[in-house]
């Protein structure tokens, strides 16, 4: 059965520095492209990052330059090293493939607050 376990979120001062980490069990980890989501509080979830299983990105034009994606198939991970945030940063991280497939996990709270 797929699990994932998303981990790394907290409270940041704006211009900030966070290590979110996505670990995902129970599958071939290494065929799939991943996403990295967030929701803020009242809005739908929408793309952050993406990596694909070949070790291709993109970013959502939101955090270009700022964040980045990465993945370590020897440890079933996907990272996003998200540097200089910003209070619109704040919202709940999740990871999924692109259709969504495997089952949500229960996020990680970033709170870009000072």
């Amino acid at each position: 059965q797929v699990q994932i376990v998303e981990s790394g979120g907290g409270l940041v001062q704006p211009g900030g520095s966070l290590r979110l980490s996505c670990v995902v069990s129970g599958t071939i980890f290494s065929i799939y492209s991943i996403i990295w989501y967030r929701q803020a509080a009242g809005k739908q979830r929408d793309l952050v990052a993406r990596i694909t299983s070949g070790g291709a990105t993109t970013y959502a034009d939101s955090v270009k330059g700022r964040f980045t994606i990465s993945r370590d198939n020897a440890k079933n991970t996907v990272y996003l090293q998200m540097n200089t945030l910003k209070p619109e940063d704040t919202a709940v991280y999740y990871c999924n493939t692109p259709n969504k497939i495997f089952p949500w996990g229960q996020g990680t709270q970033v709170t870009v607050s000072s």
